[in-house]
Order: structure tokens, then sequence, then C-alpha cells
């Protein structure tokens, strides 16, 4: 098992400036972080930050979104869904140059902007033919795709592990996979733990994200976070366990998640009692 941590909570653009908070969660025993690559105009700034954290002796995976309509993947233009693939080659590119090896995120749809209907038959598809498109690519680079499922108030094209695992089905390419957050599950699934059993029974779980009940502090909420992490180990889950954790750093992305207040009284909180957290649950 590995454990990680997604620096959005500090920035949506690792720079050299945020690497003396790299070497704090390197320092609190993380084996890696989670690079967000939504600037994609440089992979070579990637493949710089990829050599730092290596020489730091830290992994990454990372997380992406959709950034606007005209890169939308549900959508019924086909010229938006050819910049969704644009889009996401690009995204490879970046995360390849980082050393990344697993992708995830709701690459599927614009964040929080929604059809006021549940998800159509024509959305799976458009989406699906983008995935299908870039899975082969994203293989050949070394980097394994994990869908996101989100909960109804940022997403509603997957919100579940039934319909994640149903959506990998459907795109049906060997590097295509999903992954499990504790947050969105606590919204969406009736039973988390059957929700886990579900995904995971699919063969495709390729990443999972530890997040409490309101994006704060792990353990400090009332998801029973320990049993999540004891119920995957228990039926054999050995990827990565990263923490996700949102504040006010970013506004953009604090609006889209809903965040409108502090969850915790400073980010070392967070890093510190969320690894102490993972390392008891795992013992």
């Amino acid at each position: 098992m590995k454990i990680g941590f997604n620096l959005l909570l500090w920035t949506g653009h690792v720079t050299e400036e945020h690497f003396a908070t790299i070497e704090s969660l390197k320092k609190a025993g993380y084996d890696g972080v989670e690079l967000p690559i939504f600037d994609v105009s440089s992979p070579a700034h990637y493949a710089q930050i990829g050599k730092l954290l290596r020489d730091h002796g830290l992994q990454a995976t990372a997380v992406t979104v959709l950034p606007d309509e005209a890169h939308n993947a549900i959508s019924a233009d086909a010229a938006n869904r050819q910049g969704a693939v644009d889009h996401l080659k690009r995204v490879i590119e970046c995360a390849h140059a980082a050393g990344v090896q697993t992708l995830c995120g709701p690459y599927y749809q614009v964040l929080g902007q929604f059809s006021g209907k549940f998800p159509s038959e024509a959305e799976l598809e458009n989406a699906a033919g983008v995935h299908r498109a870039i899975a082969g690519v994203a293989q050949d680079a070394g980097v394994r795709c994990a869908i996101e499922a989100l909960n109804r108030f940022e997403a509603h094209l997957l919100n579940t592990m039934e319909q994640a695992a149903s959506y990998v089905k459907r795109v049906d390419h060997p590097n295509f996979g999903t992954m499990y957050d504790t947050f969105h599950a606590n919204i969406e699934e009736k039973n988390p733990l059957e929700a886990i059993r579900t995904v995971f029974a699919s063969g495709k779980l390729n990443h999972v994200h530890i997040s409490e009940n309101d994006r704060g502090t792990p353990g400090r909420g009332h998801i029973n976070l320990i049993e999540q992490i004891q119920f995957l180990r228990s039926i054999g889950y050995d990827g990565w366990m990263t923490i996700e954790a949102f504040g006010g750093a970013l506004p953009d992305l604090a609006a889209a998640t809903r965040v409108w207040r502090d969850f915790f009284p400073s980010t070392q909180q967070v890093y510190e009692e969320g690894i102490a957290l993972i390392r008891k649950a795992l013992a």
C-alpha cells in the first residue's frame, strides 16, 4: 500500500516554490504526491517537477478535469468531444513527463455543469468514445486511467460505484479503470463497504481517495475511514491511498467543490493526522 497526498490543498499548478511543502510531506512519511494537471501548456515543466520528486524519493499520481464546454466528453457536439480527446492526450503527455503512475479525476464532463436530467445513453456513449480514444495512449505512456464518480452536486454522469463499474465495462479497455473516494461515497452510497466490494469485483479499482465528510482533516469527521481502509486491505487492494482535502487556496476550485469556510486550523494538521490515521488502520 502506498500513501499519497493531493497537492490541490495548496495549488492547481505545482512549481518549485511548492517544494518546501513537498519536503514536509516526505518528512511526514508520504510515498508520493498527487499532481494537479490543469495547465497543459508545457510538458517540459512537468518533466522538471517529476525529476524534483524523484530526487526527493517521491512517486507521483495525478488528477485532471475537463476545463470547459469546448473540451467536454459528454457533449453532443463532435468538435467538443474531439476537444476533450485532444486535451486529455496533452494531459497524458504531461503526466508521462512527470512520471505519473495513475491519472484520476472526473474527466468525462465539465465540473458542476448539469443537464438537469438523468445521464442519458447518448452522454454515456459520447464519453466512452472519448475514453476509448485515450486509454491506449495512456497505456503507451505508462499511465493508468482511474475515472472518478462524483457526488450529485458536482456531476451527473457518474455518482456511484455501480455506475462507475458499469461505465468502465462500457469503455472496455484494459488500461481504463475507476477509483473510490470516501467523501463522494459518504453522500451517494447506501453501504460504502458494499460499494467498495462492487468496484473491486470489477477488477478495475485503480486508485483510492481518503477524504473526510467535510473535506477537512481525516479522522475529525464522521466517516469511518479506518473501517473502510481495513476493508480495502482485507479484500486485496494494494494500490495508492491518497488523502484529498480542500481549502480556500484555489477560489475557482473552492467554488466548484462548495468550500465556503475553513475546515482545519492548518494544512500541517491535515497531512500529519491524515497519515497517522492511515497507518493506524493498516497496523
